[in-house]
């Protein structure tokens, strides 16, 4: 065991550095504990972040458009005796629709 103290790694904040030279040993106990369970934290939470990108961009019908969430749903409204499809979700409280096309008869 050396008698020098550690050297920090080049890319850790010069100020992080500082401060952590401040610490007591038993500060720097519970700093240890902590970073180890934020890193953790942060992979973890990273990982599920990009599944869930993963899943969602796997679960995107086909005729999707950008800006569309895929839990949307397809929706028919009759304006002026015409019947139109939109997709719609919810956004909190809010109902968002996003014009898709004319309802077509002959199919």
């Amino acid at each position: 065991m050396s008698y020098e103290p550690p050297t920090p790694p080049a890319d850790l904040p010069t100020d992080i550095v500082d401060t952590l030279n401040e610490c007591s040993p038993e500060q720097l106990q519970h700093v240890t504990r902590y970073a180890e369970a934020l890193a953790e934290h942060k992979a973890r939470e990273a990982r599920l972040e990009e599944e869930s990108d993963e899943n969602e961009m796997n679960e995107r019908p086909d005729d999707l458009p950008d800006g569309v969430p895929s839990k949307a749903t397809i929706t028919i409204k009759e304006i002026n005796d015409n019947r139109y499809y939109y997709w719609q979700w919810r956004e909190g409280d809010k109902v968002t629709s996003k014009y898709k096309g004319p309802v077509n008869h002959d199919k």
